[in-house]
């Protein structure tokens, strides 16, 4: 499955790789990429929605209420 997290906080590279390296962690997710002009986060996987919210909130950036799957 893939979902689309809409995070307005990404500004810069440091943003993604911090990003990329809290959801990579987890398991269940076979790719993350994030997007820092789009400003979003395309998780590719299987792995529960509130891990990757929680690990995107853990790396220091919120993620808006709109989830496209």
């Amino acid at each position: 499955m893939t979902r689309i997290y809409s995070v307005p906080g990404i500004s810069c590279d440091h943003c993604k790789h911090a990003i990329e390296d809290a959801v990579a962690k987890l398991d269940g997710v076979d790719a993350v990429v994030v997007d820092v002009t789009a400003k979003n986060v395309r998780v590719e996987g299987a792995v529960p929605d509130e891990k990757v919210r929680v690990a995107i909130d853990d790396a220091g950036y919120d993620v808006a209420d709109d989830v496209k799957s």
